[in-house]
């Protein structure tokens, strides 16, 4: 179903909120039926930025809020559209086709650490009916020279993310105690951050038993200290992050799943069955997908009472549940903790959840990045062209995004021979087999 605006509304809907509320512009994707609820219907871009992103002072990629996007969903929706060629207006018919997605996303000019580090960030809410991801970025004298950067993908509601985004910064620069970065000893920064992410999983346990938030809430969480030389990684859950080495893309983290043959999902595995809890299609008890994460206090503090209630729900019978003995937490939120040293040629550092992670590898989202830094050095403008090509590859997740270039590439002049030709070559050539057994299938079948 097309979904577009009339670019003269009959009603501005500005003036029915603050004129500090901002537009949306086009992102496309396929959404399922399920998911027509939450659909934003966008300004056509030359309006927004001619018009209400100038009277407003707006920046051109300046997105809508929530409240702004119910509106334009309940007074207009699949009314009008608006033909950005002719820039004429037309009335668009209902049917099958792309629609733009609904978003809720923060998307600022690149920011320039003291360290010349450029950074740029976006959090989409893609085809989800709510928002449960965030972005953290904190420059500060307190860290020596570091930056720090967080995403959170929060899964039951956002409560256990809105937690952690005011609290695992400060938990973590406690815990490292200021000056323990600059030193070399990576055992004592290790077990001072597994310490404030174990900290900060506890409080928050505790704040939503206390604040009526929600136990069943839980969010993932990957945390950075960057500067130009090394990297710190802390790291909970399903989101990833990888480094762009002279254009080779470097996994650095493994995603806590209960499932799968790897090394890291075999553990997670065994460490879940030694603690009395069990794997249904990939699922701890049957719930859910993630191994590792902060709150759901049903897999810690609250597993007896998850028994019953799936004894209640049918889930599981009586006996079953009486013969299960719970050893420990079944979801922990101790990281995995690790130390990159960056090298001249390191490039920059791709820090994402699995809302792009699921539907993009690491090669192609480094390639993809590489190719907007060499179009137009703008990191800001590379973080919001990789969520438009996740929706362009149908993610149906929240997405969010932090891109850090180290400043060590001139982009613009960067030689020829730096660009992966091996695999762009890979991938032509794999194209042309596809094709050419196509071909010859369609040959044999015919003869």
């Amino acid at each position: 179903m097309k979904c577009h605006v009339y670019r003269n509304l009959k009603s501005n809907p500005l003036n029915q909120f603050e004129a500090c509320l901002s537009l949306p512009i086009i992102l496309q994707y396929t959404p399922q039926p399920s998911n027509l609820f939450p659909l934003v219907i966008p300004f056509a871009v030359p309006f927004v930025h001619l018009k209400l992103c100038a009277k407003l002072q707006l920046p051109p990629m300046a997105l809508s809020s929530p409240q702004l996007q119910k509106f334009l969903l309940n007074k207009i929706y699949c009314n009008y559209g608006y033909n950005k060629t002719s820039r004429k207006e037309i009335v668009v018919k209902g049917g099958k086709g792309r629609c733009c997605s609904a978003i809720a996303i923060d998307a600022p000019s690149s920011v320039t650490s003291a360290s010349g580090i450029r950074w740029g960030s976006v959090k989409l809410q893609g085809a989800r009916e709510e928002m449960e991801d965030d972005v953290v970025i904190v420059q500060s004298d307190d860290l020596n020279g570091f930056s720090f950067a967080a995403v959170f993908d929060g899964h039951a509601g956002f409560s256990s993310v809105k937690f952690l985004r005011e609290e695992l910064y400060k938990e973590c620069v406690a815990a490292l105690q200021g000056l323990l970065l600059i030193g070399k000893d990576f055992k004592a920064i290790e077990k001072a951050l597994q310490e404030a992410f174990e900290s900060s999983d506890a409080k928050l346990l505790k704040w939503l038993e206390t604040s009526g938030e929600g136990t069943e809430s839980g969010s993932t969480a990957t945390a950075i200290f960057l500067r130009n030389d090394v990297l710190f990684i802390s790291h909970v859950g399903d989101s990833s992050l990888a480094l762009s080495r002279s254009g080779k893309a470097e996994i650095l983290t493994n995603s806590h799943r209960p499932y799968g043959n790897n090394k890291v999902s075999l553990q997670e595995i065994r460490r879940i069955n030694e603690a009395g809890g069990w794997i249904v299609n990939g699922r701890i008890c049957g719930d859910i997908s993630v191994s590792r994460a902060f709150g759901d206090a049903r897999f810690k503090t609250k597993k007896n009472e998850m028994l019953e209630k799936g004894v209640d729900e049918g889930r599981w019978s009586e006996k079953f549940a009486s013969r299960i003995k719970f050893n420990g937490d079944l979801v922990i939120a101790s990281p995995d903790v690790f130390q990159v040293a960056l090298g001249s040629d390191a490039e920059f550092i791709l820090l994402a959840s699995d809302g792009l992670w699921d539907y993009m590898n690491s090669s192609d989202a480094v390639n993809f990045v590489r190719s907007q830094l060499r179009q137009h050095g703008d990191v800001q403008m590379a973080s919001e062209a990789l969520a438009q090509m996740a929706l362009n590859r149908y993610s149906q997740d929240n997405i969010s995004i932090v891109i850090a270039d180290l400043g060590q590439t001139d982009w613009q002049n960067l030689p020829l021979e730096k660009q992966n030709f091996v695999y762009e070559l890979g991938q032509a050539l794999a194209t042309i087999s596809i094709l050419s057994l196509g071909i010859w299938m369609s040959t044999l079948l015919s003869s």
